[in-house]
């Protein structure tokens, strides 16, 4: 019988995968069109852009939870809720560069665990320490007018081992699927619809992600997006010498369905969305093997306020207020 000690860690790796990853983004790593426009619209179309103005900071607050239906050869169903997390994260303030593109500090001011009832007092202050050391991860952002990552360094978070790898793994995808959309370069109207691809490495899991998205509302410079998140994995096989475990993915399938909120004049939006996931495993250790599958439902809510630095709005001003009568900026 595999050691009951197993399954938190399973359901901690799988049970929120749909918002993680760790594949680069970046414009300088694509090698083509991040973005696939499958719908126009309907007329009037129109591009859709960023117009973020110089001084803006963005504060946001995530919330990731997930509940778990275990099943396994020796033990039978359990019910278990994995540990979730709440971070709050300070974006700019914004700088305007030459090219035209925007570039702002990222860092989390706070982080903390949110315990389901029963866990021992030892796993609770160990999950408690590594949500505080998510404080450390700090680094900037590069991107266009269409949301798209031009250059980025978090080189803080990657050089510090002690960094919890999952934790920061949720967070960094759920922005890049829910904070910050990436923008399709054509004209489009309301119920146009386009998507982006990830490959996405998950504790050596190799996985395909395809975000899509759908334009529901638009009033003024604030759109609502409908979002559907589709991911998938082919069968493979982990070995952990040290730890003498040997995992072998069955089958994976995920999906998140949700709703975002977007002002093109922040950096980032707000959004809501569930997650299910489906998945088969077998492990297999030194006592024998057991078959476990995974029933998973996740949940993500990420609040954000914006504002503009009044200081550079008011440098902003006054030298828009002297380039119109000839002065000097």
């Amino acid at each position: 019988m595999i050691k009951r000690a197993l399954l938190p860690m399973l359901i901690a790796m799988c049970g929120v995968v749909v918002f993680q990853g760790c594949k680069s983004d970046t414009a300088k790593d694509a090698k083509i069109e991040p973005v696939a426009l499958l719908e126009a619209g309907a007329e009037p179309r129109a591009p859709l852009r960023y117009m973020i103005k110089d001084g803006t900071t963005t504060t946001s607050t995530m919330d990731v939870s997930t509940a778990a239906m275990t099943t396994t050869t020796t033990g039978g169903e359990a019910i278990s809720k994995a540990p979730g997390i709440r971070v709050v994260i300070s974006s700019g303030p914004a700088v305007r560069l030459d090219n035209g593109n925007v570039r702002f500090d990222v860092g989390i001011v706070n982080a903390d665990a949110v315990l389901p009832p029963g866990v021992a007092e030892d796993v609770a202050k160990d999950l408690n320490r590594s949500a505080a050391r998510l404080k450390k991860l700090s680094g900037w952002l590069e991107v266009d007018d269409r949301g798209i990552v031009q250059d980025s360094s978090l080189e803080h978070a990657e050089k510090d081992s002690q960094v919890p790898a999952r934790m920061l793994l949720t967070v960094v995808n759920a922005r890049t699927s829910f904070a910050r959309v990436m923008l399709p370069a054509e004209p489009i109207g309301i119920g146009a619809q386009w998507e982006t691809k990830k490959e996405i490495t998950m504790f050596g899991f190799k996985l395909e992600q395809v975000d899509r998205y759908t334009l529901t509302e638009k009033v003024g410079d604030e759109i609502k997006l409908s979002v559907d998140i589709v991911q998938n994995a082919p069968k493979q096989t982990l070995t952990f010498e040290e730890e003498g475990v040997e995992l072998a993915l069955q089958s994976l399938s995920m999906s998140a369905q949700g709703e975002i909120v977007l002002n093109l004049n922040a950096l980032e939006g707000s959004a809501r969305a569930m997650g299910q996931s489906a998945e088969v495993m077998t492990v297999k250790t030194v006592e024998g093997t057991e078959e476990i599958e995974l029933n998973s439902a996740t949940t993500l809510d990420m609040t954000v306020r914006f504002e503009i630095s009044k200081k550079k709005a008011a440098e902003l001003e006054d030298a828009a207020k002297k380039g119109a009568t000839g002065q000097e900026p």
